[in-house]
């Protein structure tokens, strides 16, 4: 996904995207590699880099080189990334098999695979763009990203089958990978960015790019020394919070375009999905003696006075910035005014989502089993708002993709607030109180002009997908519901997903 993503960008030039290619290489060596064995690595570091020094004349003597229509220093160069970057991987792989079979077993085996896949994040980043830089197709790209990682996961099984062994030899792997990477970043990528960039380019693109390598090995060795493994299952359950939307996004994008669905239509579904969301959880509290009826009102009201305000500030802002001719909004000059509502409607919906993250977030440190029993629910319960999102976004532009990055955008809220929850180690009180007023946010956001419009259009096609989106979002949350009651997946966290 990094290597797709970074292809798709459009840096201002090349010597920007070798400088941020770079920099988390270098860090990396710095956090990652070298720390880890200091004493045993040294000679392998050393021995990487003359490697790597003199591999260079070696590809030389066999005529130019060429790789995907590339020829010259650009295609040796090429070869050498991603050669160095799939030698990398075998240590890595190996460090995974052999921490599952530590003394700690399954515990440090998850830890240490979460921060070698959050720092692959990065890594795929700089292959793709070295790669992108000298004019590699984005899917080409995002295919050698990924080979360079292959080793991982086919060193991983044999080093934890042969754990003593791997042992020994991880710290000459870990090390011969860092110096290489040594040689590499100082000797072919940096230089390449001074002759397209300026050096204050360079410096900043550099500063940006180890901050955020620095930060990140920081934070992962924080959770590894100082946090308990209680938080750790919270936090991977949070993380499941952002799966439901996503997936409800796909199955809405995937059904419209098999069908080919009316705009109307999709707009109806998502003012249906967006009632029963508005209703469910004030209907509950009500029901349930939790709340007040009157308290209940108050704060739907609020919510959806709320909104209507945000939606007023934010089209008189851009009616302003648009007739000053200002040169910051120049490109919402072709948004129109169907799509700002679409996107003001997305944001309802991310706020619905951040509510409900915060009252996971809760919960989700004391999920049993590291939460995966908690997927199920968790994911169901947000299907309908992906499928929202997805559908109203989807009528609004006639972009799938949009649809689709909206749709994981807005799930993202969920585990943001979770998380945050967890770090601020808040308790329950007061977030009922919230996730009324977010529900209130919804009804003018979905059921006001937006769908007042699409019912002029076509009001025969705008009712029928009201009332699919109402059976869909009832499906998902009663199910959801089905599951808590007559299964222990939801005894951690029953505010949450019910």
């Amino acid at each position: 996904m990094a290597a797709t993503a970074t292809v798709e960008m459009r840096l201002g030039n090349v010597g920007s995207k070798n400088t941020v290619a770079a920099s988390p290489l270098a860090s990396k060596i710095n956090a990652g590699i070298i720390r880890e064995t200091p004493k045993e690595s040294e000679l392998p570091d050393l021995k990487g880099a003359d490697n790597s020094q003199n591999s260079s004349p070696y590809l030389e003597q066999y005529g130019e080189v060429s790789m995907l229509d590339i020829k010259g220093a650009d295609a040796q160069k090429m070869v050498l990334v991603i050669g160095i970057m799939t030698l990398h991987s075998f240590g890595e792989g190996s460090g995974v098999g052999v921490s599952f079979a530590g003394y700690k077993g399954l515990s440090q085996g998850i830890l240490v695979t979460i921060a070698i896949a959050v720092h692959n994040i990065p890594e795929g980043l700089a292959v793709s763009m070295v790669l992108a830089s000298r004019g590699v197709s984005p899917r080409h790209a995002m295919m050698w990203s990924v080979i360079t990682s292959l080793p991982q996961p086919l060193v991983a099984v044999p080093a934890y089958i042969c754990a003593e062994a791997f042992h020994k030899f991880l710290p000459f792997c870990m090390g011969f990978a860092a110096g290489c990477m040594i040689w590499m970043v100082m000797a072919e990528v940096v230089p390449d960015s001074f002759k397209e960039a300026s050096p204050s380019q360079v410096a900043s693109a550099a500063t940006l790019a180890v901050a955020f390598m620095e930060t990140l090995s920081a934070v992962l060795e924080t959770v590894e020394q100082g946090q308990s493994w209680e938080n750790m299952s919270g936090f991977l359950v949070s993380l499941l919070f952002g799966l439901g939307p996503f997936l409800g996004g796909l199955i809405l994008v995937t059904f419209a375009t098999a069908v080919k669905m009316q705009h109307s239509f999709l707009t109806g579904i998502a003012s249906g999905i967006a009632i029963v969301l508005a209703a469910w959880r004030p209907l509950q509290l009500w029901m349930g003696g939790k709340m007040g009826l009157f308290y209940d009102v108050i704060l739907l009201g609020g919510g959806a006075l709320f909104f209507y305000v945000i939606s007023i500030v934010v089209n008189a802002n851009l009616s302003r910035s648009r007739a000053a001719g200002s040169d910051i909004i120049q490109s919402t000059r072709f948004i129109s005014p169907l799509t700002l509502k679409a996107f003001l409607a997305s944001g309802a919906v991310a706020i619905h989502a951040f509510a409900e993250g915060l009252a996971l977030g809760v919960a989700a440190p004391k999920a049993y089993g590291m939460g995966r029993h908690m997927m199920l629910p968790v994911s169901l319960h947000g299907l309908p708002r992906g499928a929202a999102v997805a559908s109203c976004m989807y009528g609004a532009t006639d972009s799938w993709r949009g649809a689709l990055f909206a749709a994981a955008f807005t799930g993202f809220a969920g585990p943001v607030a979770a998380i945050g929850a967890i770090s601020a180690g808040i308790d329950y009180t007061g977030l009922d109180t919230w996730m009324v007023f977010a529900c209130g946010a919804l009804l003018p956001a979905f059921g006001g002009s937006l769908l007042h419009r699409f019912y002029k259009l076509n009001s025969k096609h705008a009712s029928y997908g009201l009332v699919m989106g109402v059976a869909f979002a009832f499906i998902c949350l009663t199910s959801t519901r089905l599951v808590c009651l007559h299964t222990p997946y939801c005894n951690s966290a029953p505010e949450a997903v019910t």
